[in-house]
């Protein structure tokens, strides 16, 4: 293995995965949860596993030319990112339940965790220019032999920050076990999705009209 090449590779996955975004809100709010973590980090890391190999075996020149999948997914992902918001903040503003961890609130079932994280994920098309275009793009230009290694260090970038995101977010727990912490974050995913939300529509107007 050309460790050069994963390590490039390692450093250019984590500084674009790290990001705040639809996809990192959710995997930190099930961590604070110990709402089926191990899941969520693991789904993930193969989403990120699978559009980077796709992307650098050059998937990403293909999409990057599809004006009309790019649209109609940028579509889908402000519908979706717009009604998680909103539903987010208005469920801080309303909620006046017990926000005990201990009590399980918001224990989502295993299907209905990875279907939201999938929605999360495959609707936001930021998430395809990120891993299928832009690391993509780069892995491709590499030599055939050196892509493998590419792939491995940008692979394992997505793997370190989502089980360290997922399983690390306990650290919060004891500052979470106050009501008004959860609204606070509520909020902020609230707001979050609807600035991607929002930065969708823009990307939309400028590159399609």
């Amino acid at each position: 293995m050309n460790i050069a090449v994963a390590g490039q590779g390692f450093g250019l996955g984590l500084s674009l995965i790290a990001a705040i975004g639809a996809q990192n809100s959710y995997v930190l709010k099930k961590g604070i949860l110990k709402n089926n973590v191990f899941a969520v980090a693991v789904t993930c890391t193969l989403i990120d596993a699978v559009l980077i190999s796709l992307g650098t075996l050059g998937l990403g020149s293909i999409i990057e030319k599809n004006k009309t999948f790019m649209l109609l997914a940028t579509l889908f992902g402000v519908l979706f990112l717009s009604y998680y918001g909103l539903t987010s903040i208005m469920k801080a503003i309303r909620s006046k339940e017990s926000f005990l961890i201990e009590e399980g609130r918001e224990k989502d079932s295993l299907k209905k965790t990875i279907l939201t994280l999938l929605a999360l994920s495959l609707l936001n098309p930021h998430l395809y220019l990120d891993t299928v275009i832009l690391i993509g793009s780069i892995g491709s230009k590499y030599p055939i032999n050196q892509r493998l290694d590419f792939v491995i260090g940008t692979c394992l970038a997505s793997f370190v920050w989502f089980f360290g995101l997922a399983y690390g977010a306990r650290v919060l727990i004891p500052i979470f076990k106050k009501e008004v912490t959860w609204k606070i974050l509520d909020i902020m995913i609230g707001i979050t999705m609807l600035s991607i939300s929002l930065s969708l529509i823009q990307f939309t107007i400028k590159n399609h009209f």
